[in-house]
């Protein structure tokens, strides 16, 4: 079974998302089975980080809310990342472009490291209050999961990766994804935004039902028909 997930380091649903699927795997027996694959999503194309200015700050003005209103929007979801064993920092958050980012997890997933920069990216922002669009820090945080920390340097110094990052947000749209956490499960089903791990026990238990009842191939030629064929014991004619 394959999962694909689109999704955005800065998104505080994302990673709330992420913990409830992975709760939900380890209560499904065939766990082993099921591989999970990360895709790139820009939740603010143009986001930059200001130096000074704090995360509540900058999100009021993108969003044109008053201060007070976004220090108790973000104070919730705070609390619904704390059921699930998530710390959220939103005062010391730096708001960050994340295309970067994205494309350093792109290199990490022909190291084999795909999931565990995901996981490092995530706690970074949203507990440890880094900088996500510095190249200096990514390339720290690739490096404490096993990559090479200057190739990640040399990664962000050129445009490689920036190719697979925008094929990823183009079929988001042309799938129709418009927010983000998004789960794919076998390129037929979809679980939009963090739902609560049942749904994703009911997903990954209907899925995988559906692949075992998969019927076998049936041959478009005749059942009597005769032909022509090869086998690991060698090839036989079948005259007409």
């Amino acid at each position: 079974m394959k999962i694909e997930v689109w999704s955005d380091f800065v998104c505080p649903f994302c990673y709330i998302g992420k913990r409830h699927l992975e709760h939900a795997l380890e209560k499904f027996p065939h766990r082993d089975s099921v591989t999970i694959e990360y895709k790139s999503f820009q939740l603010d194309p143009n986001a930059r980080h200001i130096p000074g200015k704090s995360f509540y700050e900058t999100f009021s003005e993108l969003k044109g809310m008053p201060l007070n209103q976004v220090i108790a929007m973000n104070k919730q979801v705070g609390e619904q990342a704390k059921k699930v064993g998530l710390t959220y920092r939103f005062d010391t958050m730096q708001y960050a472009n994340t295309f970067d980012a994205h494309r350093v997890a792109k290199y990490a997933e022909t190291a084999g490291k795909g999931k565990e920069i995901t996981e490092r990216f995530l706690f970074a922002y949203f507990t440890e209050s880094k900088l996500i669009s510095d190249h200096e820090t990514l390339a720290d945080l690739a490096e404490e999961v096993g990559l090479d920390r200057e190739e990640v340097l040399n990664v962000l110094k050129s445009n490689k990766y920036t190719r697979e990052v925008r094929e990823d947000i183009d079929v988001a749209r042309q799938i129709g994804v418009r927010g983000v956490p998004f789960f794919v499960f076998n390129e037929k089903y979809a679980v939009s935004g963090a739902q609560p791990e049942e749904v994703f026990v009911q997903a990954l238990e209907k899925v995988w039902e559906e692949e075992k009842e998969k019927p076998a191939l049936q041959p478009l030629n005749p059942k009597q028909s005769e032909t022509s064929y090869c086998t690991d014991e060698g090839c036989e004619i079948k005259e007409k």
